[in-house]
């Protein structure tokens, strides 16, 4: 997505994606937490002066673009990640049992 950039942070036990759109200084981002094997998406929060850009959607497939590269799966707690994982079936195997 143009004017976007997502970067990770990574603290083992807990971390998140923020989205940062040129222009502004306001930062869409996703949070979770480890639990075996697994991240557990907690929240997705993008604020309403950055919003109606598919930015939650970006978070989410950064997420899950390091669980296919980095073999752990993801537990959608956030609401906003369950309804992109129903949208999306081929993500099915990601899913934390």
């Amino acid at each position: 997505m143009d004017g976007v950039t997502i970067t990770r942070i990574d603290h083992g036990s807990h971390g998140e994606y923020r989205a940062h759109v040129a222009g502004s200084d306001h930062v869409g981002l996703l949070s979770w937490v480890q639990r075996g094997g697994a991240r557990v998406a907690e929240h997705t929060v993008v604020p309403p002066q950055i919003g109606g850009r598919g930015i939650a959607g970006e978070l989410v497939k950064a997420l899950i673009a390091d669980a296919r590269e980095q073999g752990f799966t993801i537990d959608p707690q956030c609401s906003y990640v369950a309804a992109q994982f129903a949208r999306h079936p081929e993500w099915a195997d990601l899913r934390a049992s």
